[in-house]
């Protein structure tokens, strides 16, 4: 009976702690991390402010978990998709921008990429936050570039000596994208930086049939 209701605080626990976090990362998307407080996530999970304390310990603590979840949710709305409807290679890369245009039009989070986000708010307060915004972020490029040299490895971008420079144009384009949707409210930037990625990819030798699928996809599609 004892170890029943010790599963069941712990399964309360953790549903509560989701749904903290679910309100957390969207907040800090708009607002930044610095803006979230225990006591305004309280109101909006409808939990009482000493039992989100309990949950998250202090500030910080609540801060890392949000970027670890905004990770979580990033790596199921971005790469699994990408992964999932791709071979490795040319199609992945395609995939990857595809979905990421995807992610940011649709509002995954309230205030666009939760990443470019608090990578502006981060990037010049050193600190544990900043080091997890770093890592999130990091991975992401990370993977945008083994993508590319397995593409570079089958001679799918003859034309590309370089695959972090590649990726470095990416997410320049796709995270301008991002910002100037917000700023304009116009998905017109999305199509503008699929333009832009189409237009290097085939630069660089890419098979055009392959490279008609960086577009954005329609939300009502």
């Amino acid at each position: 009976m004892a170890q029943e209701q010790r599963d069941g605080r712990r399964l309360r626990g953790d549903e509560s702690r989701r749904v903290i976090l679910t309100h957390a990362i969207d907040a800090a998307s708009v607002d930044g991390l610095e803006g979230l407080t225990i006591g305004r996530l309280a109101d909006a999970a409808g939990h009482s402010k000493s039992g989100v304390a309990t949950l998250f310990g202090s500030k910080e603590q609540l801060q890392l978990a949000t970027v670890a979840a905004a990770r979580d949710v990033f790596i199921d709305r971005v790469v699994t998709p990408a992964r999932a409807e791709s071979e490795r290679g040319l199609a992945r890369v395609c995939a990857l921008i595809r979905s990421w245009l995807a992610y940011s039009d649709e509002r995954v989070f309230r205030g666009g990429c939760f990443f470019a986000a608090t990578s502006v708010e981060y990037d010049a307060r050193p600190g544990p936050v900043r080091d997890a915004v770093v890592a999130a972020s990091s991975e992401w490029e990370d993977y945008l570039t083994l993508s590319i040299e397995r593409a570079m490895d089958a001679g799918e971008l003859p034309a590309l000596d370089d695959a972090r420079q590649l990726t470095f144009e990416a997410v320049a384009f796709l995270e301008a994208a991002n910002t100037r949707s917000l700023l304009h409210a116009s998905v017109e930037p999305y199509d503008r930086a699929a333009a832009a990625l189409r237009a290097r990819l085939l630069s660089l030798g890419a098979d055009p049939a392959v490279v008609e699928g960086v577009r954005r996809v329609s939300a009502a599609a």
